[in-house]
């Protein structure tokens, strides 16, 4: 007498094509399950990213004023002396009021005297010099506000014509370098991915300029993210920086 022999996993998987595509199906949305997840991973990431750091570097700067600045302050002038739980930012409150005593007083005569005295003071020490100047004129261009920094944002080909580079225009180009060319010059600073703090100084004639609508801040972002965040396009303006200004006339030779 014989028994009918059992179906193997193979031919009852064969001979049922409808629990086959049942188990692509699940495999199928238990993968986009996992990249939704990792999306949405992703979004939060993003999301709370910038947040957390700037917190973390608030912090950080708030702790490094408040930890050097108060044990210089008199104990009866501290509130916490008084108080029985410390005062945040304290220390950094005291700075900002501290420069901004020490700005009032170099502004004034007495404070102008004292500083001409230091500066021909560091004038005779030979390395201290350099270093003091350099750091003076880069402070007082990026911070004085008549100094304008960077006026607009360019495009320039560099290093060879149909390659272009992100520019910022600082100024028009005056002095023996235009008393020497023909052609109508523009200081621009070709800043370097991702440190927009060191570049090159080209000296670029105007019309090879591309001028850009985006502002001084979108480029500078633009620069650090190594392209990646783009700015939005922004509707066509009348340009009223240094690109507009009437040519300087090389002088008589």
């Amino acid at each position: 007498m014989r028994f009918p022999r059992q179906a193997t996993s193979r031919q009852t998987t064969q001979g049922n094509p409808g629990h086959h595509r049942l188990g692509e199906s699940t495999a199928a949305r238990q993968l986009g399950l996992l990249a939704r997840l990792r999306n949405y991973l992703f979004a939060g990431i993003i999301v709370t990213a910038p947040i957390a750091i700037t917190i973390f570097l608030v912090v950080q700067v708030v702790n490094f004023f408040d930890t050097r600045v108060d044990r210089f302050l008199p104990v009866r002038y501290n509130p916490e002396t008084y108080l029985p739980f410390s005062l945040p930012g304290l220390g950094f409150l005291t700075m900002v009021l501290a420069l901004i005593f020490i700005g009032w007083f170099a502004a004034g005569l007495v404070g102008r005297s004292v500083m001409r005295g230091g500066e021909r003071l560091l004038d005779r020490m030979p390395v201290i010099r350099s270093v003091y100047g350099t750091l003076k004129q880069i402070f007082e261009t990026v911070l004085a506000q008549s100094s304008g920094s960077f006026r607009e944002v360019v495009l320039v080909e560099y290093p060879r014509r149909g390659i272009w580079a992100l520019g910022f225009v600082t100024s028009g180009t005056r002095g023996e370098v235009q008393d020497k060319t023909e052609r109508d010059l523009v200081n621009v600073f070709l800043p370097t991915t991702p440190n927009p703090t060191s570049g090159f100084l080209l000296f670029v004639p105007r019309q090879d300029l591309v001028h850009l609508d985006m502002t001084v801040e979108d480029g500078v972002k633009m620069v650090i993210s190594s392209g990646i965040v783009t700015p939005p396009t922004r509707p066509a303006t009348v340009s009223t920086g240094v690109a507009d200004e009437p040519a300087v006339a090389p002088t008589a030779r």
